[in-house]
């Protein structure tokens, strides 16, 4: 991805930081926070693999086809999870925005990851855009009452806090919009 270095480092940390977290929710003694948290590693990790600036590194050319094929293989088990109910949906939507990424920078020469002047955004990502920032607006309002109401939460171990959960998941989103916004 492309843009200030600074705001680079910051994505790379931030979703680097989430995939972390995620990583420790796998070992929850509840069900539902290990179902959810293996694929939120691996869009965690990631995504901070994707955000480090080009400037520092830039993948070989079988890198992005490479991702494409993670991400679209953990889209593939999406569909299969979202038999079970929709709220799998959402990690639908983000591992296809991580194989379409993944399948832009592949097919864009280095120098030309910046859209001209006049071409306007491409469909898809202006879709994906307008998906993750009602996402983002939407998990940021949930997530203020469920910290609030989860004053007996402190107790819990780290893997199984939900608003912890919540804030990981509003995390990734706001790091899909900004990746999306430099693409």
């Amino acid at each position: 991805m492309h843009g200030p270095v600074s705001a680079a480092w910051l994505l790379v940390a931030l979703c680097a930081a989430t995939g972390g977290y995620c990583l420790l929710r796998l070992r929850s003694a509840v069900e539902e926070q290990r179902h959810a948290a293996g694929g939120e590693a691996l869009m965690g990790f990631g995504m901070a693999a994707m955000a480090v600036p080009a400037a520092v590194f830039t993948p070989p050319a079988w890198a992005w086809p490479g991702y494409a094929a993670v991400f679209g293989a953990a889209a593939l088990h999406a569909v299969w999870s979202a038999r079970s109910g929709p709220h799998h949906l959402h990690h639908l939507v983000g591992t296809a925005a991580m194989v379409y990424m993944s399948l832009v920078m592949a097919s864009s020469p280095a120098s030309h990851h910046h859209p001209h002047p006049g071409a306007g955004v491409p469909l898809v990502t202006g879709a994906l855009l307008l998906y993750f920032t009602g996402y983002v607006l939407l998990s940021g309002a949930r997530l203020v009452p469920a910290s609030a109401a989860a004053g007996g939460s402190a107790a819990l171990p780290w893997g199984d806090r939900p608003e912890l959960a919540r804030a990981c998941r509003l995390s990734m989103g706001i790091g899909m919009v900004a990746m999306l916004l430099t693409l």
